[in-house]
This record gives structure tokens, sequence and C-alpha cells, in this order.
């Protein structure tokens, strides 16, 4: 028979406690690589649907930041020589818009 001592059992305890926080932990961290994954494929789809026109027309509260993001075109300044200050943009303003492909 196997004499079991007070502290051996609570080194089992602590072992196996530390053994299930491990697996918790290596488990959620797949999970949110699967999501971070899913959430960049998306956004990499929408980026190949090409929501805007290559002509936009600004509307009201949007500001180069939001179009840029909503249309995959980080470089709107860039390609509209019309635009001398980024933060002056207004509504009915036409804009031409480049989205970026992704090379896959």
């Amino acid at each position: 028979m196997i004499r079991v001592y007070p502290s051996m059992a609570m080194a089992e305890r602590v072992s196996w406690s530390c053994a299930l926080l491990l697996a918790l932990m290596l488990v959620r961290s797949c999970c949110e690589t699967a999501e971070t994954e899913t959430a960049t494929a998306v956004k990499e789809m929408k980026m190949l649907k090409k929501p805007c026109d290559e002509i936009y027309v600004v509307r009201e509260g949007e500001t180069l930041q939001t179009i840029g993001d909503k249309c995959g075109d980080p470089y709107i300044v860039e390609k509209n020589p019309h635009i001398h200050d980024p933060d002056d943009v207004f509504p009915g303003m036409l804009i031409k818009i480049t989205p970026l492909m992704i090379n896959r």
C-alpha cells in the first residue's frame, strides 16, 4: 500500500491545477488566433469587392480617413492634387479612389 502524505496530496492538486490552467490557456490562444485570421480574411474580402466607385462623392460627416478605410485607399491625398488640406473635405467634393489590391 502506498502511503500518501498531506504535502504530496497538496503538490498533486497544485500540479493538476497548473496542467488544467495551461490547457485552458492553450485552447484560448488557438481560438483567438482563429478569430483574428477570420477577421483579417473578411477585411481582405471587403477590400477586393471594391466598395467604392473610381470617382467618389464625399458625404456629410466623412473624413479622408473614413473614406480611405471604407474604400481601401490609404493614399487619397497623393492621388488627388486638388486636396490641399486633408482636413478641408466637404460634402459633394469629388475624390478619385484607387483601392489597394492584395496580391495572393
